[in-house]
């Protein structure tokens, strides 16, 4: 009997020791069965020379958003064209995993709108990751490589079908059928993001009517009749409605009576429908760019999309700093909220002072950098001091007002120069922030990849140096004041 009731006491010991390991785990990751509590933007700002690559934004209601990063592209591109546009933000459907897929091209690099569409990258950028916060080097995948004539791959979306227990994703793709030289939505199919079938025309509109940017939302409970809802940009901004994926689709009907179109219609011409299911009821929003205006994205929403005469527009919303080009929204559960704003959240603004010349700052002039007082503008002189883009122990010094460019040195130089996504340039923009050199209640800034070398100023320009003399330890003494 006391064996047994030991061998009792043993088994409900390690039963209770597995349900608390399983609650541990279980409690850092987000469930498919949690509550949404806020939303995540993924988008690009435009054709500067860091805007094509993945910016991310926070909102709460939906309607109100705050960059992230400090505005400064959280993702960069370093294969393919080494830009990414119009990125789309794809959850797993047990919430463990997520991609990000975007359009492989830099119209910044020189390249023609014409080179782009007819001989461009058939492939799609695919970042991957199990916590929104650490993301796999970018990778090509080439789904278009296969289309006769394909010129480009653009505008690519995912969505996860559970009728083939797997994801489409579908893009756009200018090349010849029967004659005719346009823009089709193209579609493969995935499960993992990595190998997809044959591509086949998704989209294809008469004529010779193009089409390039095309989202599906899902409608759970089918309000308005359909399952799923597809907005596209095709002259008009058509409204569709299926009650499958890869099934025939509907067309319920535009936008040309609120005096909105993708062109053939005149008034408000916009692009790069953007879908977002507000969290907790039953009403949908429906960003649209007005890139022809260059007002950037503006929401109309409806509680029924079985109708386009539901639609109804916007006024309180706000996009934040950053212009929000082509992107994608998803839903956050608390759990992945907290990780997103714990490792993306902005920190406070700065100014570095000199020690010896205190009515100095650092500051950017023409991305040289140097010292000087009555600094105008005066976001030349405020920097945020981020965790270092080599260890994040140290720290990486970003310019304010040009979020994405980073104190870096060249030859033992400074220059404000964007973050190019390179390992080289990661570690020439590291510091550690040390005790001062000339007063322990300042700064001094440490280089990460020549630690025998420090951030000084000399004749007022800034540079990295090996300190020697009394001199050099003042010139190499900042306070970091707010």
């Amino acid at each position: 009997m006391q064996r047994t009731r030991s061998r009792t006491a043993a088994v409900l010991a390690t039963a209770l020791a597995l349900l608390v390991t399983h609650l541990l785990v279980g409690a850092g990751r987000a469930s498919a069965a949690d509550p949404f509590t806020g939303y995540l933007m993924a988008h690009f700002t435009g054709e500067s020379a860091t805007g094509e690559q993945i910016y991310l934004a926070h909102s709460k209601d939906g309607l109100h958003w705050t960059d992230l990063n400090n505005g400064a592209p959280a993702l960069v591109s370093t294969v393919g064209t080494r830009g990414v546009r119009d990125p789309a933000i794809v959850r797993s459907p047990s919430g463990d995993r997520y991609w990000i897929i975007a359009t492989d091209l830099r119209i910044a690099s020189g390249i023609s709108w014409d080179d782009a569409a007819n001989r461009g990258s058939t492939s799609l950028v695919v970042w991957e990751s199990t916590d929104l916060v650490n993301w796999s080097a970018p990778r090509l995948l080439n789904v278009a490589g296969s289309i006769p004539g394909a010129g480009d791959a653009w505008a690519p979306e995912a969505i996860f079908n559970p009728a083939t227990n797997d994801y489409v994703i579908y893009w756009a793709t200018n090349a010849t059928i029967n004659g005719v030289r346009k823009h089709r939505i193209h579609y493969v199919r995935t499960s993992d993001f990595r190998s997809v079938t044959a591509p086949q025309v998704y989209i294809d509109r008469p004529g010779t009517q193009g089409i390039i940017d095309t989202q599906i939302v899902e409608s759970p409970t089918s309000v308005g009749g359909f399952r799923y809802y597809r907005a596209s940009a095709d002259g008009h901004i058509t409204i569709e409605g299926s009650d499958s994926v890869l099934g025939s689709w509907t067309r319920i009907g535009d936008l040309s009576h609120m005096g909105i179109s993708n062109g053939t219609g005149g008034g408000n011409v916009v692009e790069g429908p953007m879908w977002m299911p507000f969290n907790g009821r039953t009403e949908w929003a429906l960003w649209l760019d007005q890139f022809a205006t260059g007002r950037g994205y503006m929401p109309i929403t409806s509680t029924n999309l079985g109708s386009t005469r539901n639609f109804r527009t916007v006024s309180d919303y706000r996009l934040g700093g950053t212009r929000k080009r082509h992107g994608g929204i998803m839903a956050l559960t608390a759990v992945e909220e907290s990780r997103v704003l714990g490792k993306y959240a902005s920190v406070p603004v700065n100014r570095l002072q000199s020690f010896n010349f205190q009515d100095r700052y650092v500051r950017h002039a023409d991305f040289d950098v140097r010292i000087d007082a009555n600094v105008s503008p005066a976001a030349d002189a405020q920097f945020r001091l981020v965790k270092g883009l080599a260890d994040p122990a140290a720290v990486s010094i970003m310019s304010v007002n040009y979020p994405g460019y980073y104190l870096r040195h060249q030859n033992y130089d400074f220059v404000l120069a964007p973050d190019d996504g390179t390992a080289q340039f990661r570690a020439d923009a590291t510091f550690r922030q040390v005790a001062g050199l000339a007063s322990t209640s300042w700064s001094s800034f440490q280089s990460y990849n020549h630690p025998d070398r420090y951030i000084r100023h000399y004749a007022y320009q800034l540079r990295l140096d090996q300190i020697t003399t009394a001199v050099a330890r003042s010139d190499a003494t900042f306070r970091v004041t707010t």
